[in-house]
């Protein structure tokens, strides 16, 4: 080994340490807070953003969910799913996400 070799090593910035921490408590909060309520009646869904407003709606009928509101997003719909396994038949119809329709409601109005 020769003296005054130095071997460099490949590391990734500082700060994309605290930017990860960042992105991954804002997810934790974001979970925590738009998650539904046990013995929610309204529900907020997302479906598949490239979807057009008439298959939103289409999926939201196939599964026998009553729509209560839609917002300015056409893949996002405040729905009252049915009382029986009301929100596995939104999942089963497309849904990806259901969560608490007070926590976008000041956001999302149309």
């Amino acid at each position: 080994m020769e003296p005054g070799k130095i071997i460099q090593t490949a590391r990734w910035p500082a700060w994309l340490n605290a930017a990860l921490l960042l992105v991954a408590s804002w997810i934790a909060i974001a979970a925590l807070s738009l998650q539904v309520r046990p013995g929610a009646e309204a529900v907020a869904v997302v479906f598949p953003p490239w979807w057009s407003a008439q298959q939103v709606f289409a999926a939201a009928a196939s599964a026998n969910a009553a729509i209560i509101r839609i917002t300015a997003i056409p893949s996002l719909l405040v729905v009252r799913p049915d009382d029986h396994d009301g929100l596995t038949r939104l999942r089963g119809a497309g849904a990806w996400l259901a969560m608490d329709p007070q926590a976008i409601a000041a956001c999302l109005t149309k």
